[in-house]
């Protein structure tokens, strides 16, 4: 192994570990296929890897898993919350938008599932598309069939997404009946609440991230896919509740993306919550800054004391 990839390997775990502090040390590591990945090609050669080129994240899954930590026993609340970092549908920031944010979330008596989807690859996928989507769905039946073992209350199940994350929350959020692959029994995929932060919506070229949206549907695609992967266009009576927060000074992921779901949800008289910042630009995750943008996490608690589900079992 070459010397840059050990230095990569062991900056992503000192991260690792001063992200992790008093995380719970029940965590544990569960395949979502179980081996069988839907719509797979084979590629031998095919490896993960921690890049800490720019960013620290995970690149080239093909076999995506779920990181469980429970809720501590005495904070339990039942409630829990699949999270999907963000990454540009190009890598997974696992540590700032998954481990720092599966402790918050325990902090507060939340059971938090970390999704390590898989990242739209033609080279091992038959469609792509629809790829993270099938991840997603998963998680969320493996959750709720699990529901009872891990001290959860089924109907208390969400999902979260950061940046190209979001994308994904927000598609299984509105897309959680499609059928993309054969599940195994009958239960449902559809989260009860979703936490959507700085995400990307749509897949329109105005306003869209223009890398979320190439690695996803491809360089040139047609209107029909452009129209099914914008999903403030897929809101229905059906869709979860949303919490939101955007940057307005955002310039990865225009803020118009979160302003067209929050619209979305209005019209089919959903309940949901926006806020909007002045500053932060994007990807700052539970980072403090001296800027209102750091508010986010109490704003957000409010909120999920508001639906109920921050009341103890």
């Amino acid at each position: 192994m070459r010397n840059s990839s050990l230095k990569q390997i062991a900056l992503a775990f000192i991260c690792i570990i001063m992200a992790t502090g008093n995380i719970s040390a029940q965590s544990k590591t569960i395949e979502v296929w179980n081996g069988k990945v839907p719509g797979s090609i084979q590629k031998p050669n095919y490896q993960q890897i921690v890049d800490s080129a720019y960013w620290i994240k995970i690149r080239f899954i093909a076999n995506p898993t779920i990181q469980v930590y429970p809720a501590p026993a005495d904070k339990n609340t039942g409630t829990a919350v699949v999270v999907c970092p963000g990454g540009g549908y190009y890598g997974i920031s696992f540590v700032g938008e998954g481990i720092e944010i599966a402790k918050w979330l325990n902090d507060l008596g939340i059971s938090a599932i970390v999704l390590h989807y898989r990242l739209p690859d033609d080279a091992i996928m038959k469609n792509k598309s629809i790829a993270p989507l099938q991840d997603g769905q998963e998680a969320i039946r493996i959750v709720r069939r699990n529901a009872k073992e891990w001290g959860i209350d089924p109907h208390k199940i969400g999902i979260m997404g950061f940046s190209a994350g979001g994308h994904l929350a927000s598609t299984v959020s509105t897309h959680f009946d499609e059928k993309v692959y054969n599940p195994i029994d009958s239960t449902s995929a559809r989260p009860d609440f979703s936490l959507l932060i700085y995400p990307v919506i749509s897949m329109d070229s105005t306003i869209t991230h223009a890398g979320s949206r190439e690695n996803l549907i491809g360089k040139h695609p047609s209107p029909e896919m452009v129209k099914h992967f914008s999903n403030a266009l897929q809101v229905t009576c059906k869709t979860p509740p949303a919490f939101m927060i955007h940057s307005m000074d955002d310039g990865t992921v225009p803020v118009e993306n979160s302003i067209e779901y929050a619209l979305a949800m209005k019209k089919h008289n959903i309940p949901c919550e926006l806020h909007i910042y002045q500053s932060g630009g994007h990807g700052y995750g539970l980072r403090r800054s001296k800027n209102t943008e750091s508010t986010w996490p109490e704003a957000c608690r409010k909120w999920l004391t508001n639906k109920g589900l921050l009341t103890n079992n």
